[in-house]
């Protein structure tokens, strides 16, 4: 791999209870693959981190938030020129974890603003300096059920629902699946994709 100019971020966000888990071999993988690449990875493991998931009274009325933890994770994330998810499909939806973290640290005025300083429902102003965000999804559904019964909620969260709205462009989202039945040949190969991966999202 050809190593990127110094001095830039990345931050990786994982979420699982399961320090076994193929979630955080991921998270570890897209690390090491980052920091080849001359990045300066930061790690963010919010079950490690011990991170409260759930908003304040203050934060959901816009007021800045008093939490240490989630202030840095704010900072990171507005420091970082790439970004990567890692969690596990629940219902669809992304873990309760993962969902606190989406809640507290895109807040307006750190992942987006509005022009007129306040929501009236117009269009956004997204504030994220990411250049790539690389979603990596864990799934015991396949594919065609995935898109063709659920519509693949998913996808649409991270990218259209979040990421775009934050001034993310360029989202590349990529489901491994099935972890049930999953040998150990395929998360060998699997996470040999996540260095393609990364290193085709940070190369465009």
């Amino acid at each position: 791999m050809t190593a990127t100019p110094p001095h830039r971020n990345a931050l990786i966000v994982v979420s699982h209870p399961d320090d076994a888990s193929f979630s955080l071999a991921i998270a570890r993988r897209s690390e090491a693959a980052l920091l080849a690449l001359g990045f300066t990875a930061h790690f963010c493991d919010l079950y490690r981190d011990n991170f409260n998931p759930l908003l304040t009274r203050g934060e959901v009325r816009g007021s800045k938030t008093d939490d240490p933890l989630t202030q840095r994770y704010r900072d990171l994330l507005a420091s970082a020129e790439v970004l990567v998810i890692v969690h596990s499909n629940c219902w669809g939806s992304p873990p309760a974890m993962m969902k606190g973290w989406m809640d507290r640290v895109f807040a307006e005025g750190s992942a987006y603003a509005f022009e007129k300083s306040s929501d009236l429902g117009d269009v956004p102003k997204g504030l994220l300096r990411v250049n790539a965000a690389v979603v990596f999804n864990t799934s015991n559904t396949t594919e065609e059920r995935e898109r063709l019964v659920f519509g693949d909620p998913l996808d649409r969260i991270w990218k259209d629902c979040l990421l775009y709205y934050c001034g993310v462009k360029n989202v590349t989202r990529h489901v491994f699946r099935i972890i049930a039945t999953s040998s150990l040949e395929d998360r060998k190969r699997w996470l040999d994709e996540v260095d393609h991966i990364l290193y085709g999202a940070t190369s465009k």
